[in-house]
């Protein structure tokens, strides 16, 4: 059965969608099979792969217009890919019965073709989030090293909290992941040491530099590997990936 990760942080632009496609990636490098959801309506996880729109995608399926439909990247990676409909989906669904789970439901069907289910959650903390925390087992908290990305970090743990208290009694913050690091700026080094003190060993030892390619890489529809495996995002996103497998392993053992 596929493990199932959501990566989650309601601010934009820290690396979230980027983090989303290079772990999926780094983790099918090292051999597993993993399946990437796009939840968000920017739908920036299908456009930086360079998926054409699909008859079937993450909406029909809440929608219950049909099941999950993975779209296969390269072999071994599959999405299942958004689209901008999806930004009325909070709405259209609100009366549902067990709308918290509606996704859940549907990973069941599927799960078992994968090793991991990574999904990329919308910036924000709607139906769609609650959604992916209801199926996941672990969240993973990208986080920019720069002192604005440190505010709402009570937020999202206390959303978390009220998840597994009320949904999802497995559901646990796996990880937290340093994006956009450079060790030359003492605001990165003492954000970093920030976040271990508020969340301690659950932050990643991998921290991902600011790196032009993993920029580059969706300009040309690209993961990192695919589109610069000598580079430092590549490197990092792999050694991030094995830190991940390592994780998990102790987890289920």
């Amino acid at each position: 059965m596929g493990l199932v990760i959501s990566l989650l942080n309601h601010k934009g632009g820290v690396g979230k969608t980027t983090s989303a496609i290079n772990i999926g990636a780094g983790l099918v490098e090292l051999g597993k099979r993993v399946l990437l959801i796009d939840l968000d309506p920017q739908a920036n996880l299908s456009l930086s792969l360079g998926i054409p729109r699909q008859k079937s995608t993450i909406y029909e399926a809440l929608r219950g217009e049909s099941e999950l439909v993975p779209y296969t990247v390269r072999e071994g990676l599959d999405v299942v890919t958004s689209t901008l409909d999806l930004s009325g989906a909070e709405m259209e669904l609100i009366n549902e019965a067990g709308r918290e789970y509606i996704l859940r439901e549907l990973l069941e069907v599927v799960e078992e073709d994968y090793d991991y289910v990574i999904i990329d959650c919308p910036p924000s903390l709607g139906l769609l989030t609650l959604n992916a925390l209801t199926s996941s087992t672990y969240v993973y908290i990208p986080l920019q090293t720069e002192f604005l990305a440190l505010q709402g970090l009570t937020k999202i743990k206390q959303i978390i909290d009220k998840v597994r208290f009320r949904l999802n009694k497995k559901l646990s913050i796996g990880g937290v992941i340093a994006t956009m690091y450079d060790h030359r700026k003492v605001l990165n080094r003492d954000v970093v040491e920030t976040i271990r003190k508020f969340f301690g060993n659950r932050v990643f030892d991998t921290y991902i530099r600011d790196n032009v390619a993993l920029a580059e890489a969706p300009s040309q529809r690209k993961d990192i590997f695919t589109y610069n495996k000598r580079s430092p995002g590549a490197k990092d996103y792999l050694a991030l990936s094995k830190e991940i497998i390592e994780r998990t392993a102790q987890v289920e053992v």
